[in-house]
């Protein structure tokens, strides 16, 4: 084998590699956006399983509207609404939203927001959460 030969057989290795590389990239990517899809569908089959036991176990509940999700009304004894604050509801029940999604492993910073988070708490969304 000739020096060039060898330096020709080099450049294609080269390039080889280079294309594995940008392959493994492309394909890590995609595993990142099946986990984050695998885990929103998790979140979603969870929620919907306990909907369903909602309406297995108070089936007439359900039909006269008497349950009522978060904290938007507190139902007394004789299934009459207590009067809530809205604008109190509302922006406790955002910062509930927030801290539940941060807790099933999501980011809400405004750098990574969505994101699955992987290597544990982010610095960014627990300075979020303490304003």
């Amino acid at each position: 084998m000739g020096k060039s030969e060898i330096f020709k057989r080099m450049d294609q290795l080269e390039t080889h590699v280079g294309g594995l590389h940008t392959e493994l990239g492309d394909m890590k990517q995609t595993i990142k956006a099946l986990l984050e899809e695998n885990q929103r569908l998790s979140m979603e089959n969870q929620r919907l399983r306990k909907v369903l036991k909602e309406k297995t176990e108070h089936p007439q509940a359900v039909t006269q509207g008497a349950l009522l999700t978060g904290s938007a009304a507190v139902m007394q004894e004789e299934d009459q609404p207590l009067a809530v604050d809205p604008a109190a509801s509302a922006v406790g029940e955002g910062y509930d939203n927030l801290a539940r999604l941060y807790h099933e492993g999501f980011h809400i910073c405004n750098v990574y927001y969505g994101h699955l988070r992987t290597e544990g708490d982010c610095l960014f969304c627990l300075s979020f959460l303490s304003k």
